[in-house]
């Protein structure tokens, strides 16, 4: 796998779930924090988004909105003073039809239609790309921006309408699409963070390919070094200076956050799973994995299933 792909199946737990809204006139809902991702995009009119903490972003037709973070944050019709938060409503309730919506006039003025998630993450484990993702990633449509994002967009939009065989398949399977090109938005937009640089320097990149397509592999820094077509010093330096940790570093510490999620998501033996991210027997394992988080594999996985669906978002 790629780092961008391994970065989120890593925190990734359980299904994401979405909601096609239509609403008009005066209207507000708020979403409190949670332990996931969630996301918004407009289809049809104007309206704002107030994150906590934060200040009002104007969202129109085509614009899309993730919060990687889950940070709380308020939807309306117009800007989120105190007064309009004081009124909020749950969006929960809201768009499970809980409480009533307000109603779409007959002309259609001021009607807002919106596509709105939820991914169910894991952020105790989460891969530093995915840590330095802003709290608010707003990607506006700007004239057909962002071909592959409103591509998955346009396909998303019509499973949900049309809710056609296969769609139970196919609507995961689009959200953790919309997920990817979202990220990808972002990336290529960044004007800040280190995992653009890392991932748009040709070395590292391609040391980090290496390391994430085959973590179990006996690695080292000259065969890691071969891969990238350069020196080893020049590797090390390079990689050290973007990624913030030595390559050998990066892949430890890759290789036990592999094991977590995976004593996390599966059933296999300590055995199966030492051997799947590179370490020749359990106790090895175990050594490092207490070393890196403080706790055994095993209390690990039997915290993981005590937290189950209460560590995550609801889907």
């Amino acid at each position: 796998m790629d780092v961008v792909s391994d970065a989120i199946s890593a925190v990734r737990v359980g299904r994401p779930s979405s909601d096609r809204v239509r609403v008009g006139g005066s209207w507000c809902a708020r979403l409190d924090p949670y332990d996931g991702a969630g996301f918004h995009i407009v289809l049809k009119g104007d309206c704002w988004l107030l994150p906590d903490g934060g200040d009002p972003v104007a969202l129109g037709a085509g614009d899309a909105v993730l919060l990687p973070h889950g940070t709380g944050h308020v939807i309306a019709d117009s800007p989120a003073d105190a007064a309009t938060v004081g009124r909020a409503v749950s969006f929960t309730r809201w768009a499970d039809g809980t409480l009533p919506r307000p109603a779409l006039s007959t002309s259609h003025e001021n009607e807002v239609e919106m596509l709105c998630g939820k991914y169910r993450l894991d952020h105790s484990r989460a891969h530093p790309l995915l840590a330095e993702l802003p709290s608010l990633v707003h990607l506006p449509h700007r004239g057909g921006g962002h071909p592959e994002l409103r591509a998955a967009i346009g396909l998303l939009s019509g499973e949900l309408d049309e809710r056609r065989p296969g769609s139970s398949i196919a609507l995961p399977s689009l959200l953790d699409l919309l997920l990817v090109y979202m990220i990808r938005s972002w990336m290529a937009e960044a004007t800040a963070g280190a995992w653009p640089a890392v991932l748009g320097d040709p070395v590292t990149a391609a040391a980090l390919r290496a390391l994430h397509s085959d973590p179990a592999a006996p690695w080292t820094v000259d065969r890691l070094a071969a891969e990238a077509g350069v020196s080893r010093p020049t590797l090390a330096r390079r990689f050290t200076a973007l990624v913030g940790r030595p390559p050998m570093a990066y892949l430890t510490w890759w290789r036990l956050t592999r094991a977590a999620a995976l004593l996390r998501d599966t059933p296999d033996p300590l055995a199966t799973v030492a051997r799947r991210v590179g370490y020749a027997t359990p106790y090895a394992l175990s050594h490092a994995f207490r070393r890196e988080f403080g706790t055994t594999p095993g209390r690990y996985r039997t915290a993981a299933a005590g937290r189950g669906a209460g560590a995550v978002i609801a889907s």
